[in-house]
């Protein structure tokens, strides 16, 4: 019936309505004007890097607008179209607004979403990585499954992946694999997703098809921009070279133009084969590590002011973000916030957005 959808559609108008009055919009007008006026002055691209802030500032400023016109013009169509719903009882129309329900309470939340990835590097690309852990042949399997998992995840949600390193393992499933993942808040949602990641399933693997555990880790680091410099001493640098290799004959060529880069002082290992060339894949290398290495002095200036304030911390391998069982019964739960659902497939078909969601949330709180 028609009438039953009065109260969710007043209560979605309602947070629309509270959306629109928390944002700024005169300040963003007078953002746009201001660039506009800046990018308009003679000699504006005489320094092209500010130049190129400045214009990526007036893109982000009219795409917020545009959000907000959009999200105020889906509402005022959702309303309207209820109205003539009831005004004329036509049930027919039943249909085509709960479709409007839904298409308008997910804009809603990825709008409010993106007002919490507010972070420093939220915007930025972001560089995933994923190794298999403890568990011999299934724990590489159970990486490869995570693996395409986030790729379809990256798929679902516009996101673009290039693979910068992919490791096959021994019998089956891959020793490791690192994607450069390119769009807007591509780290301010993935870093959601960075911890240790557990399965519990009967092994295709053994012999006796014993339930076993397995686990994987997930690390995930913003691209950093070229006005961003890390300090990286030559003589702290190992760097081999090696054949690319990869599962059924992927990857391969006959000269050594794999890259391996150690870096000494931390023993941060970076590899990048995905490129023909040697000289390309050593400086794709160095870009993921001056982001690892950056991350890293982050964590370390984070760890050492929650230690003046008294937190513990254990980062311990045993801390698992989620688990996922598939026998003897379905479940995957994530440990962080209580997000758990027993539709194992769908999870494993990328639907990641809930658990996502939940922890963007529960991080701004």
């Amino acid at each position: 019936m028609i009438e039953n959808l009065k109260e969710p559609v007043d209560l979605l108008i309602k947070r629309v309505d509270a959306y629109m009055a928390s944002v700024r919009r005169d300040d963003l007008l007078g953002e746009i004007e201001k660039c506009e006026r800046e990018s308009a002055q003679a000699g504006f691209w005489d320094k092209p890097e500010q130049a190129q802030k400045l214009m990526q500032q007036l893109s982000q400023a009219q795409k917020k607008i545009k959000d907000l016109d959009d999200l105020s013009q889906q509402a005022a169509d959702l309303k309207a179209l209820f109205e003539v719903a009831i005004e004329e009882q036509d049930q027919s129309l039943e249909g085509e607004i709960k479709v409007e329900l839904q298409t308008l309470d997910s804009r809603l939340q990825q709008v409010e979403l993106a007002r919490l990835l507010n972070g420093p590097h939220d915007r930025s690309n972001a560089i995933l990585s994923i190794n298999a852990g403890a568990g011999g042949t299934d724990a590489q399997d159970w990486a490869l499954l995570l693996y395409r998992m986030y790729v379809r995840w990256l798929e679902q949600n516009s996101f673009v992946a290039e693979e910068l390193d992919f490791s096959a393992g021994e019998e089956a499933g891959i020793k490791g694999a690192t994607l450069l993942v390119k769009g807007e808040y591509a780290f301010g949602y993935l870093v959601a997703e960075r911890g240790i990641h557990r399965l519990v399933r009967l092994s295709p693997f053994n012999a006796s098809h014993k339930r076993q555990t397995s686990f994987a880790s997930v690390d995930v680091v913003p691209e950093i921009s070229d006005d961003i410099q890390v300090d990286i001493r030559p003589e702290d640098l190992k760097i081999d070279t090696y054949r690319s290799s990869g599962a059924g004959g992927q990857h391969v060529n006959k000269t050594e133009s794999a890259v391996r880069i150690t870096h000494l002082p931390t023993g941060l290992v970076v590899t990048c084969q995905n490129e023909r060339s040697q000289i390309s894949n050593r400086e794709q290398a160095m870009r993921v590590l001056q982001s690892r290495l950056l991350q890293l002095m982050e964590r370390e200036r984070k760890q050492k002011i929650e230690e003046l304030r008294g937190v513990q911390t254990d980062i311990a391998w045993g801390n698992q973000i989620r688990s996922y069982v598939f026998h003897p019964y379905k479940l995957v739960k994530d440990l962080r916030t209580d997000v758990e659902t027993s539709d194992v497939e769908r999870v494993m078909d990328g639907d990641l957005n809930p658990f996502i969601w939940a922890y963007l949330r529960q991080q701004a709180a």
